[in-house]
């Protein structure tokens, strides 16, 4: 399965990514988003959430 990418580069750490999680699988890390794959789902709703295109 295929589990989205952030660019620690472009990420901001707005946090809409984690508001949007319906499985609670992103943290905060050092004011960039990080993804727990093991919880992820695979479902993008992050993606769509990200207002700078920071996951892919």
């Amino acid at each position: 399965m295929e589990y989205p990418k952030v660019d620690p580069e472009i990420c901001t750490g707005c946090g809409a990514c984690m508001e949007i999680c319906p499985v609670d699988a992103i943290v905060m890390e050092n004011g960039i988003a990080k993804i727990i794959v093991d919880k992820c789902r695979g479902c993008y709703a992050c993606q769509n959430a990200c207002p700078t295109s920071a996951i892919s």
